[in-house]
């Protein structure tokens, strides 16, 4: 049985309740929902979106009984507004979004997101679209591969990785993980490290690939605006732009009192006007992360809904 991260935080933060209305953005295993429903009761309902139509039908399956309460919808997560309303939930009492690939998918070589497993060079969650890893490495011109690993992953070495691809790609174009990852490692010379010299590269990739960061912030506002009063949002993030991002928009949305230089305050922020639960994020005990290594970079960030 699949277990979220930070599944104990999130039900605490979430507060399920008799006959409430949640969504799981992210459904990956299924933790998450199996968690809320069950601390919900058997009367609360759930709508559970994901890009991947595999994890919608293992998780339609793992749930067993608990998913006669659920609406499983394949979705990004950057349309939850719109999905939600258009199957009958709005004023939701609870939102969870837990970001970037699942285990099942990192797990799983033919589907090309680990550099820890040889598979094609893919890294797509949603496989109906059809630009791949493969696709941006072999026509992208350096400058903006360098960019974009620079921009996504955060990598020191962007433009010399970006540069030792686009030699390589002309030689013979890249169609495996294990090809990528060898070239990154040769630009860092074999050096051991304290993480993988393909980690940001592969990080990078993957949220260009499948336009992370702006489905994250559509989805962030789309999901604060289906909350209802007193309504719920809590968001696992695994890397700092994630992050980042998440903090920004809960705080802008939290809204500040800035003295006004005739007098009196005034007070400055977006709609809806929301209370954040976490100052500081949540994140997993040593106990899960070594249970879960994946788990050791995840933050949790909450809110609650005012109005």
């Amino acid at each position: 049985m699949h277990r979220g991260v930070l599944l104990h935080e999130v039900v605490r933060l979430i507060g399920p309740k008799a006959g409430g209305v949640y969504v799981d953005g992210t459904l990956g295993g299924g933790g998450h929902t199996r968690a809320l429903l069950e601390a919900a009761g058997g009367d609360a309902r759930l709508l559970a979106l994901d890009r991947d139509d595999g994890a919608l039908e293992r998780a339609r399956r793992d749930l067993g009984d608990l998913a006669r309460q659920c609406t499983f919808v394949q979705a990004n997560f950057a349309t939850i507004r719109e999905t939600a309303r258009a199957h009958g939930f709005d004023k939701v009492d609870g939102i969870v979004l837990d970001i970037g690939v699942s285990s099942d998918q990192l797990d799983d070589p033919e589907r090309g997101f680990s550099f820890m497993r040889d598979g094609p060079l893919d890294m797509r969650m949603d496989r109906t679209q059809t630009a791949t890893a493969a696709d941006l490495v072999n026509t992208r011109p350096a400058a903006e591969l360098a960019e974009l690993l620079k921009r996504y992953g955060e990598e020191p070495r962007s433009r010399a990785i970006a540069a030792r691809v686009v030699a390589r790609r002309q030689v013979q174009p890249f169609t495996r993980t294990c090809e990528l990852a060898q070239v990154v490692s040769d630009v860092y010379g074999g050096r051991r490290e304290r993480i993988h010299p393909a980690t940001r590269t592969f990080q990078a990739l993957r949220i260009a690939v499948n336009g992370e960061l702006a489905a994250l912030a559509d989805g962030l506002e789309g999901g604060l605006d289906l909350l209802g009063d007193g309504g719920r949002m809590a968001v696992i993030a695994f890397h700092s732009l994630e992050d980042r991002l998440v903090k920004r928009c809960f705080a802008e949305h939290e809204g500040r009192w800035e003295a006004r230089p005739e007098g009196g305050e005034t007070w400055v922020g977006r709609s809806p006007v929301v209370v954040r639960l976490t100052r500081k994020p949540a994140t997993p005990t040593d106990g899960e992360c070594e249970r879960n290594p994946r788990a050791r970079s995840a933050k949790l960030r909450a809110v609650e809904r005012k109005g």
